[in-house]
């Protein structure tokens, strides 16, 4: 299932090696006459597989470094392209975007939603353009990857053996409580070791960051961010009533679970350490043994689902484009990275066999099949997603592969287990995500603050939307910089409320699922295949949800998954 793709603007044989070797590209697209929409769409369509060889080759130098944070050579090549590559783009890019909206056609191309989209889409990218910040840019690039080597370099050892963060945190479902304890605080003193440098490193990225907002004309990088990001459907008002809700109708549940979970595992004293172990004191649950059982057992469950399914990840596995083992050196974290031009993306995970991880390959998975559904799109502009709509596609693949999970658990207690543990988490999780998105508002909006300030600022976010029974005491300094361990903060600013909004999603097309699953499954493909043509509400209704995240809604969801787990 190898996807085609075929170059008629640029050689076949074509390799990128320096701007001097893609600039006659992009001279020949400034000098087009678009006086025509014959030559304003050939135009457009030639730009388009401009962008997709340049976005595919900087996807592989970006994979390289996070697969070995250590290789020298990966760094060199990806650092060239943010350098000296890059930024030579950015500027050529803002040309072509003010020449294609003064093409005389435009207005005709305008009447189609899919254009109409991406029309609207580059006047925000001229109005978070500033030839001032193209250095920035490149800084916070440089300062955003030392994100991943620091967290990368981070070991521990556990009963004699060395291990990465997420292999000593599959250790904190274990039964022995004070060897869970031993694990967690091991893992948070090294956590702890980095804190000054990733206060350090997280400040000089927020300054950036405001600077990149002020050179562009917004009070704070808060308001850039929604408009650089494409906020077309919701405005930071609608956040903030987004936690509201969060609070009200999650937070009490989350407190419900925790004094259950304290009375089930017989403690005067809930502590951090003691939210992953089994309530029952049954073993953890080991899905597989190893990278290879994960991706031979999520084939069958995905072709149990839909042959296409599975011909997408078979299609990964043969080209390899799958990374999925927890090692030394790794970045951390995991990711589908979408490859624009062959149309096959790259999985990559920390996977140290927990539900967790199950979990995190059908949600990539999820977004790998969405980048194969829309690989044949026009442009590639309608392929790019926001990330409202990513994550539609990854969370509910989640919740759709929940009826073939006997595939990873042939114990039917095991099985009923792990599909409750997995719908706690699809509501429990709802709060964090509030959390860190509640605690970017604030830091963007308050770009001078102190340390201290930050930290008073998280304890604060972080009180409101956790529960009450857990005890922090002789831990309060991981409950200061709990943040710190949260990639998106220093990588991918403001990327975290759509996990939430996407969830609420997800849960609308699970209900289809327990009704209809043939329906369910059908209405999810198609709205994946929509791309970005059509609007976000369009293409949630086309999912057979809304798009809403009003306090009603969440009630009514949380209700539906409760009762779901309770059966269990």
């Amino acid at each position: 299932m190898i996807q085609k793709y075929i170059r008629t603007f640029l050689p076949v044989d074509y390799v990128l090696t320096d701007w001097r070797s893609i600039q006659p590209f992009y001279t020949n697209l400034l000098a087009r006459d678009l006086s025509s929409l014959d030559g304003l769409t050939h135009f457009l369509a030639d730009w388009s597989e401009l962008e997709g060889v340049l976005e595919e080759d900087a996807g592989w130098r970006y994979i390289h470094t996070s697969c070995d944070t250590t290789d020298a050579v990966a760094k060199q090549r990806y650092e060239y392209y943010i350098t000296a590559i890059a930024p030579h783009v950015a500027a050529v890019t803002d040309q072509l975007h003010r020449k294609v909206l003064d093409a005389k056609e435009a207005h005709l191309l305008r009447q189609e939603t899919q254009y109409a989209i991406f029309f609207q889409k580059i006047e925000n990218q001229l109005r978070c353009y500033s030839k001032e910040n193209i250095p920035i840019h490149t800084e916070i690039q440089l300062n955003i990857s030392k994100f991943g080597v620091i967290s990368a370099a981070m070991m521990v050892e556990i009963a004699g053996k060395a291990c990465t963060l997420q292999q000593a945190a599959a250790h904190l479902e274990a039964t022995d409580r004070s060897f869970r304890k031993e694990v967690y605080d091991k893992i948070q003193e090294r956590r702890l070791v980095d804190k000054e440098v990733l206060d350090a490193l997280y400040s000089k990225l927020i300054q950036h960051r405001h600077q990149l907002a002020l050179n562009a004309g917004f009070k704070n990088f808060r308001d850039y961010a929604f408009v650089s990001m494409n906020r077309f459907d919701y405005t930071p008002e609608d956040c903030f009533t987004f936690h509201s809700a969060i609070k009200e109708e999650i937070v009490p549940l989350l407190n419900e679970l925790a004094a259950d979970r304290k009375k089930k595992l017989g403690l005067a004293q809930l502590q951090p350490f003691d939210h992953a172990v089994d309530v029952a004191g049954r073993k953890p649950l080991r899905p597989f043994r190893d990278p290879e059982e994960l991706v031979a057992k999520t084939i069958t469950v995905f072709e149990r689902l839909d042959p296409f399914l599975a011909d997408c990840l078979r299609t990964m596995q043969q080209m390899g484009h799958l990374d999925l083992a927890s090692r030394k050196g790794k970045a951390p974290g995991g990711y589908n990275y979408p490859l624009d031009e062959t149309g096959v993306p790259f999985i990559f995970m920390n996977a140290a066999s927990t539900l967790g991880d199950l979990v995190t390959m059908f949600h990539e998975g999820g977004h790998a099949v969405h980048a194969f559904l829309v690989h044949g799109l026009r442009l590639n502009a309608f392929k790019h997603c926001p990330s409202e709509l990513a994550e539609l596609a990854s969370m509910s693949m989640e919740l759709l592969t929940m009826p073939h999970w006997d595939v990873f658990f042939t114990d039917p207690e095991e099985l009923h287990r792990a599909k409750k543990d997995h719908l706690i988490r699809v509501i429990s999780c709802l709060p964090w995500m509030a959390t860190i998105d509640a605690f970017q508002h604030w830091i963007y909006t308050h770009p001078e603050h102190t340390l201290a300030e930050r930290e008073a600022n998280w304890n604060r976010i972080f009180s409101d939307f956790s529960d009450s029974i857990t005890d922090w005491s002789g831990y309060e300094v991981v409950k200061n910089n709990l943040w710190q361990k949260q990639l998106h903060l220093f990588e991918v600013p403001f990327y975290y409320i759509e996990y939430a909004i996407a969830q609420l999603g997800a849960i609308g097309v699970w209900q289809q699922a327990q009704v209809n699953p043939s329906q369910a499954l059908c209405n999810y493909l198609n709205a994946l295949k929509l791309g970005y043509t059509a609007s976000m509400r369009t293409v949630y209704q086309t999912a057979g949800v809304s798009f809403d995240f009003s306090r009603e809604h969440i009630r009514s969801l949380a209700q539906s998954v409760r009762k779901a787990w309770s059966r269990w």
